[in-house]
């Protein structure tokens, strides 16, 4: 299907019931996953758990399967043959140079997204230029065709850039306004590949741009991806029946709920983390924070990490992760030449129940 795409913003009444109450729980939602964020005592351990989370789901979505397991093992070990959780990398880390550049600048422009998407996919950066790309249901039929001009795609982009950076352009709750950029977006479909993954990052991005959040924890992939059938008809209404409220309104069910999950995620790392705490400082010399924090950043650390995050020599490193294997806080594992200890409570908080079979080939 063929239509033509509007400049932003729609001409759209977002104050209706539904969504003013929608809007009200989403938004108290949030607020409290913002106040409890900071009650890990080292964001670095959010930024890096999540971030690797986000980077799975959203790369499922796309067909990009790898687990639990592979991905934080590969994220461990840059050297890890497996491509699916190398693309899963490349997302975590355009993910967090996305959060650098917004920190830095307080915008997010076209360059930014740019940079993120390149970074996702390496080989097919930058905004198309030949026309050909058409969005395809599971059947193979072609459901729309984003714009194939391509100083049209640039100059939606220009009008895009200006909407997300100049709150003037559209007074309206910034949550609602996440709706709508990601709907342009995703409809602009600017790029040969990763428009998608870019998408999402640029909702989390946009979120801390207007200090709604102060870290990158808030994440729609899951939802997406567990009503996947649901996200693609209403964007496809939209382009259609131009019905913004079904879509605005299922948005922000996705925010509340991710929100609500995303808490008690961090409430039971918050748990972990205090149980590890009392009980290594209870028995251990050489307990730190530092020590309890590198276990929950990296759900698989290894010597390396440990060198270098407390500024220790090889042998006291290696000490430490044996003397909390041999009683239980870490599973020790071999693989090809490297040794790896595994924080499993802190994985299996993370991994989903089909996942909970970890291999150790």
């Amino acid at each position: 299907m063929n239509s033509a795409l509007n400049m932003i913003p729609p001409e759209i009444n977002v104050h209706t019931p539904v969504i003013y109450e929608k809007l009200n729980r989403a938004s108290r939602a949030l607020a409290e996953l913002k106040g409890i964020s900071p009650t890990i005592p080292n964001e670095e351990i959010l930024i890096n758990v999540l971030g690797l989370q986000e980077a799975k789901d959203s790369s499922a979505i796309e067909n990009i399967i790898t687990t639990q397991d592979d991905l934080y093992r590969a994220n461990a070990d840059v050297n890890f043959k497996n491509l699916a959780a190398k693309e899963v990398n490349n997302y975590a880390t355009a993910l967090k140079k996305g959060y650098e550049l917004v920190k830095k600048h307080q915008l997010l422009t076209n360059n930014n997204i740019v940079e993120i998407q390149k970074i996702i996919e390496p080989g097919k950066s930058g905004f198309r230029k030949i026309p050909g790309t058409v969005i395809q249901n599971s059947a193979g039929e072609t459901i729309y065709t984003p714009p194939q001009d391509a100083n049209e795609i640039v100059e939606l982009m220009s009008n895009l850039e200006k909407y997300i950076n100049d709150n003037s352009f559209h007074q309206i709750d910034p949550l609602i306004k996440m709706v709508i950029i990601h709907y342009q977006f995703e409809s602009i479909h600017p790029f040969y590949d990763g428009n998608g993954r870019t998408g999402r990052i640029i909702n989390i991005l946009y979120l801390i741009q207007n200090g709604l959040l102060d870290i990158p924890v808030l994440y729609l992939s899951k939802y997406i991806i567990e009503n996947k059938t649901d996200y693609y008809q209403l964007l496809q209404k939209v382009r259609t029946d131009n019905d913004w409220e079904s879509w605005i309104v299922w948005m922000l069910k996705g925010i509340k709920e991710t929100s609500q999950h995303t808490i008690n995620i961090i409430v039971e790392i918050k748990r972990l983390m205090m149980d590890y705490k009392h009980r290594i400082r209870n028995k251990y010399k050489f307990y730190s924070q530092d020590l309890v924090n590198n276990l929950f950043k990296h759900p698989y650390t290894k010597i390396e990490f440990l060198e270098r995050d407390l500024r220790v020599y090889r042998k006291t490193a290696a000490m430490y992760l044996n003397v909390l294997a041999e009683n239980g806080f870490l599973e020790k594992i071999k693989i090809h030449r490297n040794n790896y200890y595994i924080n499993t409570p802190l994985l299996l908080l993370l991994t989903d129940k089909n996942e909970m079979d970890i291999s150790r080939e």
